[in-house]
Parts: structure tokens; sequence; C-alpha cells
């Protein structure tokens, strides 16, 4: 009875985090509330409390958290380099006399350079080169914008930053084949959408002489080489093949990136570079860093209150793969606004519920916590910090943004929970 009662309070705080994280509450401070809450709801006493959820936690969240900082620092290698311009440039040139294929290749290109660079200075820098482009082609503008931040969230189902900080939840999922084989088909689905909207927009898209796209070269100091255009992807190839962890990977593209654009020229010209990098990208995620410790903190709250959880939740959540793939499906909205489906949002007692029932293994319970969290809120939600910088610069409504994109996002989610229970479950 005690049990059931604890249970219940715990269901009330949660749904009490869901609403006030859609009203727009800061997340940080509700997942440092809600971590006090549970502790003391759930009877934890004080020594755990303050050692195992408020210590040892946020140490423990050490290693994801350097994983995160060389990632974002990557994506803004490539960016003051000039890589990651000269690759949507080269694309834009090859292409621009079919503008239905220049757009499928900008879309492409986008995702190629996501697949291993993180950050919103990565978006931004990526954006203000691309969206111009995209308009120069004739695409309508709440359509440009949704093919670009869908185009980002498509390869994030395979970036190590994201993915480290959803195995919080899950350990035992490995950042190795059997992931990424149905992450690899993840991408792909999504970007088989992106291909959808361009094709039924085909019609409006044409080539604007009047809005030729301006050429910022204001990165290309350096003559930058093709061979760099493989950078982006190198450290999954070098997981893949060789089994590296991500940060070997990523500070051998971060050297060869500087080594091949001509950025290593000099020690003090070439310090004065890499900090200038290392400056900007931890600037790109301070914010980030402060809230995955305060989320690290709820999650190791929320393993050890689980139990009170289970008789409740045993009862109502299917065991069967194909019915709760059927569920996530439906309720993937659910996801937008720091919902419960998004993980890093309300969505992270969700996780941690899903994760501590064992009902299912744990690279099936991954998935159905990573397609809402990645198809619907990152790629189609305003409370995404690039997303939201996307629209600003636009000037786009926030509404109609919502309309064009969250449908698609939707599909995308259908399609890779059904990738899921063929191939994880």
């Amino acid at each position: 009875m005690l049990n059931a009662i604890i249970g219940i309070l715990l269901l009330i705080t949660f749904i009490g985090l869901v609403v006030y994280v859609m009203k727009g509450g800061n997340i940080m401070i509700g997942f440092l509330v809600m971590s006090i809450l549970w502790a003391i709801i759930g009877g934890i006493p004080i020594n755990t409390a303050v050692n195992d959820i408020f210590s040892k936690s946020a140490e423990a969240y050490g290693a994801t958290i350097v994983v995160i900082v060389f990632g974002s620092w990557f994506g803004r290698v490539l960016v003051d380099t000039g890589i990651a311009s000269d690759i949507s440039q080269q694309t834009v040139r090859v292409s621009y006399k079919n503008p239905i294929i220049a757009l499928i290749l900008i879309c492409l290109v986008t995702a190629f350079i996501f697949t291993s660079s993180y950050g919103v200075g990565a978006v931004i820098a990526i954006a203000v080169i691309l969206l111009p482009i995209m308009e120069s082609l004739g695409v309508k503008k709440n359509i440009a914008v949704t093919l670009f931040v869908m185009s980002i969230g498509a390869p994030m189902y395979v970036n190590i930053v994201i993915i480290k900080q959803i195995q919080l939840f899950f350990p035992k999922v490995a950042y190795g084949p059997r992931y990424l084989t149905w992450a690899f088909a993840a991408m792909g689905a999504q970007m088989l959408v992106v291909l959808l909207i361009i094709l039924l927009n085909a019609r409006s898209i044409h080539r604007n002489e009047t809005k030729q796209p301006v050429i910022d070269k204001s990165n290309h100091q350096h003559h930058i080489s093709k061979i760099t255009y493989i950078l982006p992807i190198l450290p999954v190839i070098m997981n893949i093949a060789f089994k590296w962890q991500p940060i070997p990977g990523l500070m051998l593209s971060i050297f060869l990136a500087l080594l091949l654009t001509g950025h290593i020229n000099g020690y003090k010209k070439s310090l004065d570079f890499v900090n200038q990098t290392i400056t900007t990208s931890i600037k790109d995620i301070t914010g980030l860093i402060i809230m995955l410790l305060f989320l690290a903190m709820f999650s190791a709250t929320a393993v050890k209150v689980t139990a009170r959880f289970s008789k409740l939740f045993s009862a109502i959540i299917p065991r069967d793969p194909v019915i709760i793939a059927i569920a996530f499906a439906i309720l993937a909205p659910l996801a937008l606004f720091r919902g419960p489906l998004m993980v890093w949002g309300a969505g992270s007692a969700t996780a941690a519920v899903l994760a501590g029932t064992g009902f299912f293994n744990q690279y099936f319970a991954f998935a159905l916590i990573i397609v809402p969290a990645v198809s619907m809120a990152v790629s189609c939600c305003i409370t995404q910090s690039w997303n939201l910088w996307v629209v600003n610069h636009v000037h786009l409504d926030v509404k109609t943004f919502l309309k064009t994109g969250i449908p698609y996002g939707w599909l995308a989610c259908a399609l890779n929970l059904a990738l899921a229970v063929m191939m994880l479950a």
C-alpha cells in the first residue's frame, strides 16, 4: 500500500514536470527540483542522496561531457577552417543548373556534415551559407527551414555526442555495429522523408536568376583540399573499421582538418587558431553541459525509485514490441515542447522508467526513446535551440514552422519505430 501511494506521488510530480516544461519553464531547474523531490518522496537516505545522486552521478557523467566537448570543438573546426562551407558550395556549383538535384544534394551534405559535428554554433555557420542558396532556388521559406532542420536531425541517430547522452539510461547499448546498422537505416529513412518534401514541392522550386547566393569566402584563406570532405564522417568510420572510441576519432579528425587546410603553419598562429576554436566551441555548449549534469542527477534518482513505479507501469506498459512501437508512433508529438517523450525534457523520467522495467532489450528500448526525441523534438520543435535560431533568422512564424514540420517528423517517427521492431526487437 505504501509503495502504491509513493508511486502515485511520484507520478503526480512527474506530470507536474511535464506541465512545467511544456509551459516554458527552465528545464535545468526542473531537473534539479525533481531530483530533490523524488529523493524525498522515494525515501532515499540523505547520505545516499548526497553522495550517490548529487555527487557520483555528475562525476560519472564526466566522460560523456568530454565527448560532447570534443564533438562541439570538431564542429567549430569544420566551420572555421572553411571545410563545411566549401563542401556546401561545391555541391551547389556541381548541381546549380538543376535546382531539384541541387536541393537534394544540399540536404544530403547538411546531413553528412552533422554525422559528427554538433552544436548551435556549427548550425548557425552552415545556415548562413545554405539558407540563402535555398532561397535562390525558389524554395518557400517554411519548406526551406523544414528541409534544413530535418537534415540536421537525421544524422543525430549516428552522432556520437547524442548517443552518449542517452546511454546514461541504457549503458548496455554500445556505439558499434549492432546499433549503427539501425541508426544509419533510421537516418536514411528520415532523409527519404526529406526527399518526399522536396518532391511534393518540386513545382515551386526553380533557379531564381535574380537571387544568386552570395558566396562567403571569409574562411577560405587557405586552399581547401577535396580530401578534407571525408572528415565529417571520419570518426564514425574509425569506430566501425577499427573499433576506435569517439575521442581518438574526433582528435584525429581535428588534427587532419587543421593540417590539410594549412592551419598548422607556425607555432603562435596555429595556437591562436586552436585556442579560438576551443573557446568558441565551449561557449556553444556551456548551458547544455549544466543541463546534462542536472539530468544525470535526476536519472540517478529515477533509477533508485523506479521500483515504486513498477507495479503501476507493469499493468499498463505493453510488453509486445509491436504494440509499444505503435503506441510510441501515435504518441510521438508528446516529444514536442520538452514533453514526456523528449529525453532531454520531461521524457527523461519516461526513459528511466522504461529502462527500469527491463521489459525490452536495451537496444530496442533505446530506439523507443531516441526516435521521438530526434525525429520529432530535435527536427521539428521550436524548443530546440538551433531550430529557434533558424526560425528567428529567416523571420518565419513559429506556428507556420510547426504546422509545416510536425507531419513530416511524425512520419519519420513511424518509419524509424517500424525499423526498430524489425532490426532491434
